[in-house]
């Protein structure tokens, strides 16, 4: 299967109940991880997590499919087609 790079951008609305579990799942898709930059938006109580990924649609999928499965995490991706 081929690889991708692209990013995934998460956004964390509950970080006091879901910071543990978010910090889980990326521990254990942190082979596909390149590069993590976290922001604190404070005005809004927003979190924001940028990642940047190389892996399989199929792996990235699962990634974004389990931290989208946590009440108050959103997540959104784009990959490259080549």
């Amino acid at each position: 299967m081929d690889k991708r790079i692209g990013t995934v951008t998460i956004i964390v609305t509950k970080r006091e109940s879901q910071a543990e579990n978010v910090n889980r799942i990326l521990s254990e898709f942190g082979d596909m991880i390149i590069g993590r930059m976290g922001i604190p938006h404070a005005p809004k109580d927003l979190n924001i997590i940028a990642l940047i990924v190389h892996a399989s649609t199929d792996e990235i999928g699962a990634l974004t499919g389990k931290l989208g499965a946590l009440a108050g995490v959103q997540v959104k991706s784009a990959l490259t087609k080549a």
